[in-house]
């Protein structure tokens, strides 16, 4: 009994101290505790959203690349909206009467749905519109401003480079939790890469609402706000200076203009032509539909989107793989006739025969890499010629090619680089030779290379055997730069045979007339520029102007690929405005003036629609 007694206690006290815990932690929840109370009883309070400023894109020089201005979007909650003058709201806006009346009966429908949140009804109001508009409020309902910032652009250059800001759709929305109806987001370039330091923190101001449901006042004097918290700058490595002149080099020219430091993999210029026109960036909203079905694609960015076959400027890769692998050297001679002449064979151009390696690059001789090439599958080190290309297709991938590079810029592409597959499935099994892929040697065929793997390529070359994988920003206090952007990834080239190519890139742009050299338009006394033409062979109409360069020789600043469409020989447009931004760069000045009007002038895209 006395122990029924003891066990009847100990479950009354510890039913008691229970009792206590929950009377305590309701008293905290329901009384101390305010901001429970603010979550809590939510429907007796309006949350506006603060939304923050943006942070500052700038160019390595610490020039704005993209600012901030003030705009207003018209908040609508549909649980407050009554009746109001519609056709004074559209005047405002310039709306469209029969768009608004649908859009409210659609607001009316799911008012249940939405609740009191405040959702945008017109985005980016101008300082004007909100004026008149909170001038006549009273007409409206249901309806708020709520101040934001969108983009100004001091430069009218880059628009594909910066990227645009757009609002953040339901599958955005769905796959970021902490982004809710109504936020902008960055969707291209820089504004996409680097969001998450661009954007900042929201905040927001609490108010009461009475029976009615009206806003009464700020809840608390303002003590649960939350401020807004601006994003931060992030510093990139584009000169803008540059990239505006580089644009001005590119009117009116389908294809891309990229420019690396090759001592640190900093992107300098990155041209794609022809882009999106910096004054609609800010609203790109409102010109979208007419960016998406323009023929010439400005939305699509042809630096690292564009997989071209590199044409003879992949020569180069060619050459250092061939003196790598033994089957050549320096003094090596070839003769050329015109063409070479095994199997269905492959044209050159005349040019004085025979060539050794350095006069081969000088003139670009075709004949001189189909035997280098065939040398490197057919190499008797190897078992079979699958063995051997896979090799070349080893030492190949050790420059960069056939993948992504890795950069920070979005929408990378890797490429195309074959493989043994590639080639069983077109030729059979054990069925092809070197003969079978003979304008790998040239090129052409099967790979496909964006002008940033050619721009890497040329700083590569002028790093003798290494590339630091380019990118868009410079470290900063705000922008801790990933160390893969500092790393070196070095080719499975020896660094001293890059020295016999260079001689020959050299000797291209820098030789007197009569030489036979291809590139002598890209020469600017002072700087020698060491360059590479390439002519790449297009399908679907007229060839493509290939350059790829850097300069100086030594203690190289700046690497160049310049790509345009249906242009023809390398040195007739490519090698001018490549070497005309490398002038621009390194001596800030342009004197070679009736060229860089020749460039300028000149319209390409008839080029283009004709084909």
């Amino acid at each position: 009994m006395a122990f029924d007694l003891r066990k009847k206690n100990r479950l009354i006290l510890g039913a008691i101290v229970i009792a206590t815990i929950f009377i305590v932690r309701l008293f905290s929840l329901q009384i101390m505790n305010q901001e429970y109370k603010v979550t809590a009883e939510n429907n007796a309070y309006r949350y506006v959203i603060r939304y923050p400023a943006r942070g500052l894109i700038l160019d390595r020089n610490r020039k704005i690349l993209a600012g901030n201005d003030t705009a207003y979007d018209i908040m609508i909650t549909p649980y407050e909206v009554k009746a109001l003058d519609t056709a004074d709201l559209c005047r405002i806006f310039d709306l469209d009467i029969v768009e608004v009346r649908e859009k409210l009966n659609e607001y009316r429908r799911n008012r249940r749905r939405i609740g009191y949140q405040s959702i945008p009804f017109v985005k980016q109001a101008t300082s004007r519109q909100y004026a008149l508009f909170m001038e006549k409020a009273y007409k409206f309902p249901g309806f708020s401003g709520v101040s934001r910032t969108i983009r100004n652009y001091p430069y009218n250059a880059g628009a594909n480079l910066l990227g645009y800001i757009a609002e953040a759709d339901t599958a955005y929305l769905r796959a970021n939790p902490g982004y809710r109806r109504g936020d902008y987001v960055g969707r291209t370039g820089i504004e996409q890469s680097y969001e998450h330091i661009i954007k900042g923190e929201k905040g927001y101001s609490i108010f009461l609402r009475d029976v009615h449901n009206k806003v009464k006042s700020s809840f608390e004097d303002g003590k649960y706000d939350l401020e807004a918290i601006p994003g931060k700058s992030i510093i990139s490595s584009i000169d803008a200076e540059l990239q505006q002149y580089g644009e001005m080099l590119m009117n009116n020219k389908i294809g891309s203009l990229v420019a690396i430091e090759p001592s640190t993999g900093e992107i300098l210029t990155l041209v794609s032509s022809p882009g999106i026109d910096v004054t609609k960036l800010a609203t790109i909203n409102r010109h979208y539909n007419e960016l998406v079905n323009d023929p010439l694609k400005p939305l699509f960015n042809r630096a690292v989107m564009s997989p071209y076959p590199p044409g003879s400027v992949f020569k180069l890769v060619n050459a250092l793989i061939a003196l790598e692998e033994g089957v050549i050297e320096s003094g090596t001679k070839y003769s050329c006739s015109g063409r070479y002449n095994v199997g269905r064979g492959v044209a050159c151009h005349p040019h004085p025969s025979p060539t050794d390696l350095t006069q081969s690059i000088m003139m670009s001789c075709n004949t001189y890499y189909c035997i280098a090439f065939r040398d490197i599958i057919d190499n008797p080190k190897y078992k079979s010629v699958t063995e051997g290309f896979s090799r070349w297709k080893e030492m190949v991938e050790s420059f960069g090619f056939g993948k992504k590079l890795g950069t920070d810029f979005p929408s990378e592409l890797g490429g195309n680089l074959p493989s043994t597959d590639t080639y069983d499935k077109i030729h059979g099994k054990n069925r092809w030779r070197s003969l079978s892929i003979i304008s790998l040697a040239i090129g052409q065929g099967e790979i496909g290379t964006t002008p940033l793997h050619l721009a890497n390529l040329a700083a590569t070359i002028a790093n003798r055997g290494y590339y630091i994988v380019p990118h868009i920003v410079k470290g900063s206090p705000d922008t801790l730069i990933n160390t893969q952007y500092r790393e070196r990834n070095y080719t499975l080239v020896d660094t001293n045979n890059f020295k016999k190519v260079i001689e020959g890139m050299y000797l291209a742009v820098n030789s007197p007339p009569g030489s036979g050299a291809t590139a002598r338009r890209a020469a600017v006394p002072g700087l020698d520029i060491c360059g590479k033409t390439g002519t790449a062979q297009n399908p679907h109409g007229r060839d493509h102007s290939v350059f790829i360069c850097f300069a100086p020789r030594d203690n190289p600043k700046i690497a160049v690929a310049a790509y345009i469409e249906n242009a023809g020989f390398g040195a007739t447009w490519a090698a001018p405005i490549a070497s005309l931004l490398i002038e621009k760069y390194l001596n800030k000045e342009i004197k070679r003036l009736q060229l860089e009007e020749e460039m300028m002038q000149g319209n390409l895209i008839g080029n283009t629609l004709r084909r």
